[in-house]
């Protein structure tokens, strides 16, 4: 009992970690789309994108590799430590002095609103994240939730600051110094150097904490530690193919008489406002995860995650009404010129969903060691996202964008539902999971189409829609009965 007690304290801690840095990043949004337009905020939407691929490439996927050879008996901790350290450390530097070399090229392909800057402060960037992934492994392996989190939540907590710092207190009350790196056109840049100095602040942090590794360099060593990583480092690629292949290829499919930016931009933001059925399956998931292997020897551990999941599907329909019918009120989360698009914010919300789903029913390959499958599935899932891309984005645009991240998530759902009734046998509730999904997007559809401007009258009938979808639900669950049953008994008990 205390080994789980532990373990829950840590994950809260951990999910922390995690939850934290994304909603103090959430709070960069509306800031962003109030102060930039469309077409500068799809410069930073892209960018970011390529960051994302990148961070996942020059890592490696060492950070598990260094957790499955540092608990190793026959390894030294402390060497496998200083070989993977230094290897991220050099590899990362041979990136950063490569795209220093190459950044006027990279801006003309680019095209004329982005500015060398930009490059340099995002190959920093990461490069002290990446250089940063060990020690936050270490920190890990050695037990201190407390220390990961304090130092998580710091890199993104002075990222915040100085964006305020840049983007309102300067202009505000120092407007001589506006200008001094960039011009309106590209002050964007200040957003990457606030983010550069968060990044180069923790990592400097996390030196000085634990101190910098005595070089110990293992030839054979590293070979093991890549030939075990690479394979993680090819599915943590292709996962990064299906939520960043839109951002970065959406300019370039677009038809030529389109501002391509300009649509970039508006995506981006609703793929922001999508983001608040991602922070509910972040905390899920870090709280879900431990529970599946604490509990897997159970013996009605089967019949449990088919339960979560039928609940974990209720809950998420639930923030999929609740945004979708009032978009209305979200949309005072972004700047004016961003609510153009926010039809595409539900289409979002459902795929959204659906890799929530399809996490919870991955349990049966991480339980049975079938991790193959999580491979197989997320380059399925690849395959799938840029194909539909190129066919549906020149034709409609964003909304292909969208469609396909939709499709992606409901194919790698179906072939991992296969699978776990193939090799594992979960016996999920699908019949019933399958109604309220229809019930619940039957109720969006009739209210979201209802011809209504009245803010008052939209917001009762988004109201409207989430009791009726609770209804069902307690009525299908027989939740009433139950209910009753309890103040009965507390009566008769008192």
């Amino acid at each position: 009992m205390g080994v789980l007690k532990k373990l829950a304290g840590q994950t809260v801690l951990y999910g922390l970690s995690s939850v934290v840095p994304r909603f103090l990043n959430y709070l960069l949004f509306p800031i962003y789309t109030r102060f930039f337009n469309p077409s500068t905020y799809g410069v930073h939407t892209e960018l970011y994108a390529y960051l994302a691929f990148l961070l996942i490439l020059l890592t490696f996927g060492l950070e598990t590799g260094y957790f499955r050879f540092a608990t190793n008996a026959g390894e030294s901790k402390s060497k496998v430590y200083s070989n993977s350290f230094y290897f991220l450390l050099f590899t990362g530097l041979i990136f950063v002095l490569l795209l220093f070399l190459f950044t006027k090229p990279i801006i003309v392909t680019l095209g004329a609103d982005y500015h060398s800057y930009y490059i340099y402060f995002l190959v920093l960037v990461i490069f002290f994240d990446s250089a940063s992934a060990l020690p936050f492994a270490k920190l890990r392996l050695m037990d201190r939730p407390i220390v990961f989190s304090l130092f998580k939540i710091g890199s993104v907590a002075i990222n915040l600051f100085f964006n305020v710092v840049f983007l309102y207190i300067i202009p505000k009350y120092f407007p001589q110094w506006q200008y001094v790196l960039f011009s309106e056109r590209y002050y964007v840049g200040y957003v990457f150097l606030a983010n550069l100095i968060g990044s180069g602040v923790t990592f400097i942090g996390l030196l000085v904490f634990m101190g910098v590794p005595k070089f110990d360099f293992d030839g054979k060593l590293i070979k093991r530690l890549l030939a075990y990583s690479l394979p993680l480092l090819i599915a943590g690629l292709g996962g990064t193919t299906n939520e960043s292949f839109d951002r970065i290829f959406l300019k370039y499919l677009l038809p030529s008489n389109v501002d391509a930016l300009y649509e970039l931009g508006i995506y981006g933001s609703n793929v922001k406002l999508a983001v608040l059925m991602v922070l509910f399956i972040q905390m899920y998931r870090f709280a879900a995860e431990p529970f599946f292997f604490s509990y897997s020897k159970q013996a009605d551990s089967k019949q449990m995650y088919a339960k979560l999941l039928k609940y974990f599907v209720i809950f998420c329909l639930l923030i999929f009404l609740g945004v979708s019918l009032n978009l209305h009120l979200f949309k005072f989360l972004v700047g004016a010129q961003f609510r153009v698009g926010l039809s595409i914010v539900p289409i979002l919300l459902m795929a959204n969903l659906l890799y929530g789903v399809y996490f919870n029913i991955s349990v049966w390959y991480k339980l049975t060691n079938k991790t193959h499958y999580g491979i197989i599935y997320t380059f399925t899932g690849a395959v799938i996202t840029i194909a539909i891309n190129f066919a549906l984005i020149p034709i409609i645009g964003a909304y292909g964008a969208a469609l396909a991240r939709l499709v992606c998530y409901f194919v790698m759902t179906l072939a991992c539902l296969y699978g776990a009734y193939k090799y594992y046998g979960i016996p999920y509730e699908l019949r019933t999971i399958g109604l309220y999904f229809f019930v619940a997007i039957a109720i969006f559809l009739v209210i979201f189409f209802i011809p209504v401007t009245s803010f008052v009258l939209q917001t009762v009938f988004g109201l409207i829609g989430i009791i009726l979808f609770l209804i069902f639900v307690i009525y299908n669950e027989k939740l009433f009965n139950q209910l009753l049953s309890l103040v009965h008994g507390s009566k008769n008990h008192q």
